[in-house]
C-alpha cells in the first residue's frame, strides 16, 4: 500500500510539472506573439535605428532555451547575422520613408574585421544614395570605430573617447600548470607554423609562430588603419594612434575634443542632442526631448522580408568550428550542413553553389564530409563559388578546396594548412597522489592510448603516421584546386595563418570580393545574368519555439552589463581573452583527437562552450576555471 501511494505521490507530481511547463509556454507564446507582431513604420519615415549591442556573425547561435526561461545568465550582448544587418543598410539607401540611418555603437561588442567592413561598404551606400548616416557611441576601440569612420556624422559623448590598441595581444601558455599537475600531452602534428599545440607543450610562442602571428597582425592592422583613412581622408589619423597621450595632453586632457582634433569625430555631444540632430532630419516625436522619428532594425526587416525572384543561387553556409555529427546554428555540424546541401539538390531548384565561409575549422572528418556533399553538386553540374568571411582557415580552408573560385577580402584569415593531435596522459598526475595502474594486453595496441603509464612508440608511430597522411592529402587537394605543385603548397602550408592580401598573392585564393561578388560570379559561371538571380540560404531557420526565445533574450535587459566607454571596453579586453582562451582550451582537448584547426585566427561573437565536455573540461571545472 506504501508503494502504491509513494507510486501516486510521483505521477501526481509529474501531471503538475507538466502543467507547470505548459502555462509558461502558453504565456510566453503569448507574450511573443504580442512582441513579433511588426513595428508600425512611424508616419512621414524616419531613421532607421541600427542598434547594434553585442556582435556581428555570420550566422547567430541559438539562444540556450532551458537557460532563457529559467531566467539565468545569457551572454552580455546579442549576435547580429551580418546578412540581415548589411541588407537592412542597403535596403534603407532605396527606401523613401527612410530619411537616415542611425548607427547605435554604445554596446558594440565587435566582430570579424571582414564582416564589420561588409556593413560599413552598406553605409557608403547610403551615403552615395544621398542619405546621411549618423553614428554615436560613449566610446570608440577598433572594431566600433571602422564601422562609424563610414558615417557621415560621427558624434561622441562628451566624456567619452577614441581608443585604438590595434592588433596584437598575449595568449594563455598552459604548460606550467600541466607540469605542475603531472599531466602529460602527447602532441603530433605536421607543420612548423602549427601553433595551436604550442600552448600545451611550451610557456611561450615559438620564433615561427612568433613571425607569422606578427606578419598577420601587422597585415590585417595595415588594412584597417587603410580602410579608416580611405573614409576619413582629412583625420590625422597616424599621429593620434603613434602617441595618443600626446594627442589628448594637447586638447588639455579631454579625450572627447582631443579625438574631434584629430578629425576622428565630427560631433560631441550627449544622447540628447544626438537625438535633436536626428529629429532634424527624420522628424521630431514629441513623446520626450531628444526622441525622433525611428524605425527600429527588426521592424524593418519584419516588414520587409527576404524575396527571390528568377533563377535560384544556393548559398551554403559553414560558420563556426567544424565539428562531427549534427550541430546546431553558429556551429559547423558536417552531418547536418551536408544533409541540408543533399536536400536541397534533390529538390533541383538552384542553378549554382556558394559556400560562404567563415570558419577557423575543426574536425578533419566533418570537413570532409562537407566537401563530399559539394563535390555531389559539382557532379550534377553545378558551379561552385567559394566566398570567404572574416576566416576561412584549416579546415574551413580544406571545405574551400572544392571551390572552382574563390573569393576573399584583405582582412580574411585564411590558409592554416596543417594538421595535428594531441592526447593526454595522467602517470605524473597518479604519482603525486600515490595511485599506480597495472593490467594485461594482448596486441601492441591494448589499452592504447595509455593514459596511465603513457603512449607506447607503436601507438605514437601509427598515430603520427596517420596525421602525416592527412597532411598530404590535404597538400593534394590544395594543389589540386589551387593548381599548384605540391612542393609548393607544402612550402606556404606548414600550417602557417595568412591574411587576405598575402594570400592572394600567394595564390590561396583567386579575388577579393563579398559574398554579392560571388554570387554574381557563380550566376555567370551558371550562363544566368547575375541581375536577375536570388540567393537561396541553405540553412536551418529556427522554429517558432526558438523565435521565441530569441524574442525574449531581446527583451531582456544586460545595460548592467555592457561596456560603454572606451576605458572600460578596454579594461574588459583581458576578460573576454581569457574566456576566449579557456574556450578553445576545452573545444579543443575535448574534441576530435586529429585535427584541422586554426586557433591563432580570432572569431567574433561570445566565447562558445563545447557542446561535450573533455577532460581538460573536468579538470578545469575542478580548479574552479570553468
Amino acid at each position: 500500500m506504501r508503494l502504491l501511494r509513494g507510486f501516486w505521490a510521483l505521477l501526481v507530481g509529474i501531471k503538475d510539472l507538466l502543467v507547470l511547463i505548459f502555462m509558461l509556454l502558453f504565456f510566453a507564446g503569448l507574450y511573443a506573439a504580442l512582441s513579433l507582431s511588426p513595428t508600425p513604420k512611424a508616419a512621414g519615415g524616419g531613421a532607421l535605428v541600427v542598434d547594434l549591442d553585442g556582435s556581428l556573425v555570420e550566422q547567430p547561435a541559438p539562444v540556450d532555451a532551458w537557460r532563457a526561461l529559467a531566467g539565468g545568465p545569457t551572454p552580455v550582448g546579442r549576435e547580429y547575422r551580418l546578412r540581415d544587418v548589411v541588407r537592412a543598410i542597403e535596403g534603407a539607401a532605396g527606401d523613401d520613408s527612410i530619411k537616415a540611418v542611425v548607427l547605435d555603437l554604445d554596446s558594440f561588442i565587435g566582430g570579424g574585421q571582414t564582416a564589420i567592413e561588409a556593413a560599413a561598404r552598406a553605409v557608403d551606400k547610403v551615403r552615395q544614395a544621398g542619405k546621411p548616416v549618423l553614428a554615436f557611441a560613449t566610446g570608440y576601440t577598433d572594431g566600433g570605430y571602422l564601422l562609424a569612420a563610414h558615417a557621415s556624422e560621427v558624434w561622441l559623448d562628451p566624456q567619452g573617447a577614441v581608443l585604438l590598441a590595434g592588433r596584437g595581444g598575449n595568449q594563455l601558455y598552459y604548460k606550467g600548470l600541466l607540469d605542475k599537475l603531472g599531466v602529460t600531452v602527447k602532441v603530433y602534428r605536421v607543420g612548423r607554423f602549427k601553433s595551436a599545440v604550442e600552448p600545451f607543450i611550451r610557456t611561450g610562442q615559438s620564433d615561427e609562430a612568433r613571425k607569422a602571428n606578427q606578419a598577420l597582425a601587422d597585415s590585417l592592422w595595415q588594412s584597417w588603419r587603410a580602410d579608416v583613412q580611405r573614409a576619413r581622408p582629412a583625420a590625422r589619423l597616424a599621429s593620434y594612434i603613434d602617441a595618443p597621450a600626446a594627442a589628448i595632453a594637447g586638447a588639455g586632457g579631454d579625450t572627447a575634443r582631443a579625438a574631434a582634433m584629430a578629425g576622428l569625430v565630427d560631433r560631441i555631444g550627449d544622447r540628447i542632442a544626438f537625438g535633436k540632430r536626428i529629429a532634424q532630419i527624420a522628424g521630431a516625436d514629441r513623446r520626450q526631448p531628444g526622441a525622433y522619428r525611428a524605425v527600429p532594425l527588426e521592424s524593418w526587416l519584419a516588414s520587409h522580408p527576404e524575396t527571390r525572384s528568377g533563377s535560384l543561387i544556393g548559398v551554403l553556409t559553414v560558420a563556426g568550428t567544424i565539428v562531427d555529427g549534427q550541430a546546431q546554428a553558429g556551429t559547423a555540424g558536417g552531418d547536418t550542413i551536408a544533409r541540408l546541401l543533399l536536400d536541397e539538390l534533390g529538390k533541383g531548384r538552384i542553378k549554382a553553389l556558394v559556400v560562404r565561409i567563415d570558419s577557423p575549422g575543426g574536425s578533419v572528418t566533418a570537413s570532409e564530409r562537407i566537401r563530399s556533399a559539394i563535390l555531389e553538386a559539382k557532379a550534377r553540374g553545378l558551379p561552385v563559388v567559394v566566398s570567404m568571411g572574416s576566416v576561412a582557415a584549416s579546415g574551413g580552408y580544406w571545405v574551400a578546396t572544392a571551390g572552382d573560385m574563390l573569393f576573399a577580402q584583405p582582412s580574411t584569415i585564411t590558409g592554416s594548412i596543417g594538421v595535428f593531435g594531441m592526447i593526454p596522459t595522467f602517470q605524473g598526475t597518479l604519482a603525486k597522489l600515490g595511485l599506480s595502474a597495472d593490467g594485461v594486453g594482448t596486441t601492441p595496441l591494448s589499452g592504447q592510448p595509455d593514459v596511465y603509464h603513457g603512449t607506447s612508440e607503436t601507438f605514437d608511430s601509427l598515430i603520427q603516421t596517420g596525421i602525416d597522411s592527412i597532411y598530404r592529402r590535404f597538400t593534394g587537394l590544395v594543389a589540386a584546386s589551387r593548381h599548384l605543385p605540391v612542393a609548393r603548397v607544402d612550402e606556404i602550408g606548414q600550417g602557417r595563418v595568412w591574411a587576405g592580401t598575402e594570400a592572394q598573392r600567394i595564390g590561396l585564393v583567386d579575388q577579393f570580393g563579398g559574398l554579392d561578388a560571388a554570387i554574381a560570379e557563380a550566376a555567370r559561371r551558371a550562363k544566368l545574368d547575375p541581375a536577375k538571380v536570388s540567393p537561396l540560404y541553405i540553412e536551418k531557420e529556427p522554429g517558432w519555439a526558438g523565435r521565441l526565445l530569441a524574442t525574449l533574450n531581446r527583451d531582456r535587459s544586460d545595460d548592467g552589463e555592457a561596456a560603454r566607454d572606451a576605458w572600460t571596453r578596454l579594461a574588459r579586453e583581458p576578460q573576454r581573452a581569457i574566456a576566449t582562451a579557456l574556450a578553445d582550451l576545452q573545444t579543443m582537448a575535448g574534441g576530435p583527437a586529429i585535427q584541422a584547426r586554426c586557433l591563432e585566427c580570432p572569431m567574433s561573437g561570445a566565447p562558445r562552450m563545447p557542446a561535450r565536455a573533455g577532460w581538460m573540461t573536468l579538470l578545469l571545472a575542478r580548479l574552479g576555471l570553468s
